[in-house]
């Protein structure tokens, strides 16, 4: 066994990583996501394992996580896009993984990333470089980063690539699959399997692999809009402030000022209230909420409903 400090870098193709954090969110039945904190101790305890060395002794000293990102205009007309990206960038940020972004660009019509592949490969084979890392970590799945591995291995870094494979069904009802590179696979010193880790079941009550996943996480709660007919919803009213309120809406809430209450006076409005209200547009084009009217129980009998996440 070797008494030497293992260095670690950890790169991620953040594409890659977002599409199987979704899979285990909302297919696989953990429905959770994957934690980075807890994917890092993983990381430390497999190359432990793979170097026959002390998990003390294997530390990871460099983390970089590269995607391509929608500009703030495009994000803004995708609901509440900005504000989870923001999450994220913090839960990146608290566990020390420096972000690498490229806007994403329109092809023929088609949002495409491109360059982060090669921005990610300069970047590791040049920290690697610099930085003396004993085993580089690629959270990534194209065979495209073969050449970056055979680099690696001529400065004497050793590569470890943690490889997802599954299929998954699309909202239009099509059937997917997700499979590592071979390639990849086999160039690499150490590939580990993780979905056949993460569903071993010997290995079900493990912490170290039930920590792969995040433990509490809170999850938004379905907004239910109800309909009276094709022009009039019923919800609930968010927020209030002086002189303007919020009504429950996906997938950006609706505003409503107090000149739109009818029937009622807006000061006797009380946050949770159900009210109906026709969807109008703003002079910018916004959705906004107008003939907003509070619901007594004999009124609230919807005709139909509808749940959005």
């Amino acid at each position: 066994m070797q008494d030497k400090m293992v260095r670690i870098g950890v790169f991620y193709d953040g594409n890659y990583f977002l599409h199987v954090s979704n899979f285990y969110n909302y297919d696989h039945p953990r429905k959770k996501r994957v934690s980075i904190s807890g994917l890092h101790e993983f990381i430390r305890n497999q190359i432990a394992e793979e170097e026959r060395t002390d998990v003390r002794l294997c530390q990871i000293v460099d983390a970089h996580y590269f995607r391509g990102r929608l500009n703030a205009q495009e994000a803004a007309q995708r609901g509440d896009t900005l504000y989870w990206d923001r999450v994220f960038d913090d839960i990146l940020m608290s566990v020390g993984v420096t972000t690498h972004y490229l806007p994403v660009k329109s092809i023929f019509g088609r949002r495409e990333e491109k360059g982060i592949d090669v921005w990610l490969a300069l970047e590791a084979y040049e920290q690697a470089f610099y930085k003396r890392f004993d085993v580089i970590v690629l959270i990534a799945s194209d065979g495209d980063y073969v050449p970056l591995v055979r680099k690696l291995n001529t400065i004497g870094t050793r590569v470890m690539v943690l490889s997802w494979d599954f299929e998954y069904t699309t909202e239009a009802g099509k059937r997917m699959i997700t499979r590592t590179s071979q390639d990849l696979l086999e160039e690499v010193s150490y590939p580990v399997a993780m979905h056949e880790i993460i569903d071993n079941r010997l290995k079900r009550n493990d912490p170290l692999i039930n920590n792969i996943f995040v433990q509490t996480e809170s999850r938004k709660q379905p907004i239910i809009v109800e309909e009276i007919d094709e022009d009039t919803k019923i919800s609930e009213v968010l927020s209030l402030k002086n002189g303007f309120g919020f009504i429950k809406y996906p997938n950006n809430n609706l505003f409503f000022h107090y000149s739109s209450v009818v029937d009622s006076d807006f000061n006797d409005l009380k946050e949770g209230d159900r009210v109906s209200f026709v969807v109008g547009k703003n002079d910018e084009g916004q959705n906004i909420a107008t003939n907003v009217k509070v619901l007594e129980p004999s009124d609230d009998v919807p005709v139909d409903e509808e749940e959005y996440l």
